[in-house]
């Protein structure tokens, strides 16, 4: 009961904490990116030649060779404190996709914890993990005759020890198309019917057909220096699952880039005990290979 009632007023205080520091890290960086961008020349230009992995986009056909392609990201974060305060946090990703001829594959893994050293009244040392999430997904995207249009299945799911939903997996099909495509911007959508399967933290299990609906802004803002949003929905008959992630990447040389990201995780139909929100604000390095 003491660790969640700690949880709680964490995530309460965080609720106030964290856009600031997303915020401080954001303009920081954009400050550090557009210094870059003025001397950088066209070979140190943030996109490269072969296409960035995403969520959303794919290679045109013409653009693919023959065979299959693969393109993969790692980033990971981690933060110690001591003092009066004693903790550590890490949180990490893997991104990988795979583009052939007809076909775009993407596989993501990722993973968030959280532990805190509590002194106790004997003046003992207690460690308890207060955050612990794992999540997978995978995306098979069928390339439709028009550049940007794709049928698309998805799979995911999560394991999150301490959410409102302990587990939540989903399986959605549709179709998604590119609505904007500039040489700095880009905007993708995708929608279709869905089924999921969820465990609440209260030991419930709910399950129903789902609508999937998903959208992402990229935004090269300089030669070195990316801001990305994306969301994610899935709407049921008892509960709206929404994902939100807002970043900026600035590229530090050709495969290492640094990533502040704030991300928001909410369900509109939770145990009394649990928060409708969870945030977490990172900054990570990313290797891209």
């Amino acid at each position: 009961m003491n660790d969640r009632l700690s949880l709680a007023s964490g995530r309460q205080t965080a609720a106030v904490q964290m856009p600031m520091k997303s915020l401080m890290f954001y303009a920081a960086l954009a400050a550090a990116g557009v210094a870059r961008a003025a001397h950088a020349g066209a070979a140190d230009d943030f996109v490269d030649n072969a296409p960035q992995s995403s969520y959303f986009t794919q290679a045109p056909k013409t653009a693919v060779p023959e065979g299959s392609s693969w393109y993969t990201s790692a980033e990971l974060g981690a933060i110690s404190t001591t003092g009066n305060t004693t903790g550590t946090s890490v949180t990490g990703k893997i991104d990988a996709r795979q583009e052939m001829l007809n076909w775009s594959n993407e596989y993501i893994v990722s993973g968030y914890f959280k532990e805190d050293d509590v002194i106790n009244n004997d003046g003992s040392h207690t460690k308890t993990r207060s955050a612990e999430r794992y999540s997978a997904s995978a995306k098979a995207a069928y390339k439709l005759l028009e550049d940007g249009q794709r049928a698309f299945l998805l799979g995911s799911h999560v394991a999150d020890k301490f959410g409102a939903y302990t587990r939540y997996s989903t399986l959605a099909i549709g179709y998604g198309t590119q609505l904007l495509k500039r040489e700095d911007k880009t905007i993708d959508v995708e929608v279709g019917p869905g089924y999921f399967h969820g465990e609440n933290a209260a030991g419930g299990e709910e399950s129903g057909m789902t609508v999937h609906g998903a959208a992402q802004l990229r935004w090269r803002v300089s030669p070195s220096a990316q801001f990305a949003q994306t969301v994610n929905v899935e709407r049921g008959t008892s509960n709206m699952h929404t994902v939100a992630e807002t970043s900026l990447s600035t590229k530090i040389n050709g495969t290492m880039q640094m990533k502040a990201a704030f991300s928001a995780r909410n369900d509109t139909n939770v145990p009394v005990d649990k928060k409708n929100t969870d945030t977490q604000t990172s900054l990570t390095l990313v290797y891209s290979f």
